[in-house]
């Protein structure tokens, strides 16, 4: 477990909680004044979350996925796929929106739950260069699809 301070810039926006005792990750609601329309296809957009987060152990990060029934159903995923951010990052959580081509224009509302947030751990590596790996493999260099055609 992990213990983080919590900062909500806006008192309307709930604290982070696990909807059950299984749940991976918590629920991210949007900060927005007025509700906001994405249009499939159109460059993402910013939407404030109204929540700063604080732990400081550089084991974990956390990262921010769309939430799947809105990804699947409604086409809303993030613009840059996956968010991550940094056990020393202190400003407002915020999550880059996008609609996928192929859906409907997607309106996200006030106090919306549009996002998810994990923390997972992280491992950190140490980089030594060589000249040649000291183990070949199988594989080798083989690139996109030299592992079979499934």
């Amino acid at each position: 477990n992990i213990d983080v301070q919590v900062i909500r810039l806006n008192p309307d926006v709930d604290m982070p909680t696990y909807g059950s005792a299984g749940a991976a990750a918590v629920d991210l609601q949007s900060a927005l004044a007025a509700p906001i329309t994405i249009e499939p296809g159109a460059p993402s957009i910013l939407v404030p979350t109204g929540l700063k987060i604080y732990h400081g152990d550089r084991r974990f990060a956390e990262f921010i996925l769309p939430r799947s029934g809105l990804g699947h159903k409604k086409g809303l995923i993030l613009g840059n796929l996956v968010g991550v951010i940094d056990s020393d990052y202190q400003g407002e959580l915020l999550v880059s929106a996008y609609v996928r081509p192929g859906h409907e224009p997607y309106t996200i509302q006030p106090l919306e739950r549009f996002a998810q947030l994990v923390f997972l751990p992280v491992a950190f590596a140490s980089f030594t260069e060589v000249e040649e790996f000291h183990q070949a493999t199988e594989r080798g260099d083989g690139g996109f699809g030299s592992t079979g055609s499934h």
